[in-house]
């Protein structure tokens, strides 16, 4: 069994129901609902390490390149990267370019997992396995497929990735 480390980004699988705002919006404490749904799968391995909480249509270039640093800072090999679905593809491609001899995931959800009928958990648990099998190289987790990062779109048509 490989050691793994979950980067947590933000995304939809982090954001919470703001009942001042009536909007998504990620907690304003900070914390992420990453440990909560290791909790319920009685996962209790991963490091959980919160870089940011940011929806991944506001990514710049720096955000990607703090993902960067922080999986080649990461003692672990295997690194799960909790992200939003709109720029998943494009961070991935960004971290296949400048990460090397690692397995790195990405995954994220539709639908928030605060919010009952939320693919977070599967897809969070998906990209656990994913990450302890798969050769080094970047990869996404959704919707039940492992994606390699080149492939890695979101189809916006119909809600999912399928590519």
């Amino acid at each position: 069994m490989k050691d793994v480390r979950i980067l947590v980004t933000g995304g939809t699988i982090d954001k919470i129901h703001d009942p001042l705002t009536e909007s998504l919006a990620f907690a304003k404490d900070g914390s992420t609902q990453i440990p909560e749904i290791l909790s319920f799968g009685r996962c209790d391995f991963p490091k959980v390490q919160r870089i940011m909480l940011k929806d991944s249509l506001d990514f710049e270039d720096a955000d990607r390149d703090a993902v960067v640093s922080a999986i080649q800072a990461a003692e672990e090999q295997a690194i799960v990267v909790t992200h939003g679905t709109g720029t998943m593809g494009q961070s991935a491609r960004w971290v296949a370019q400048r990460v090397s001899g690692k397995t790195v995931v990405f995954t994220g959800a539709m639908r928030p997992h605060s919010l009952s009928y939320s693919d977070g958990p599967f897809n969070l648990g998906g990209a656990l396995v994913a990450v302890q099998i798969l050769p080094a190289g970047v990869y996404g987790v959704m919707n039940g497929r492992i994606f390699a990062a080149e492939n890695l779109d979101k189809n916006t048509e119909q809600g999912r990735f399928d590519r």
